[in-house]
């Protein structure tokens, strides 16, 4: 009986991001970031000592931060 293989990741599944490029989307800084990764509002995945972030975490994050001023 032969191991299943794991699907492989096609590149439309995740686009992973580095904290700078987070930074850089969000405009602030990389210090904010890892804030929001380590609070748990922002999801990440730890890769060696550094983080990637989902890109559609990134966007759902800033859909859900809009609110109405007026």
């Amino acid at each position: 009986m032969a191991a299943e293989r794991p699907e492989p990741l096609r590149s439309t599944q995740v686009q992973f991001l580095t904290v700078a490029e987070v930074a850089s989307m969000m405009r602030v800084s990389k210090m904010t970031v890892y804030r929001l990764v380590h609070s748990g509002e922002l999801p990440a995945a730890r890769v060696g000592r550094s983080f990637r972030v989902p890109q559609r975490a990134v966007e759902d994050y800033l859909r859900n931060a809009y609110f109405d001023a007026g």
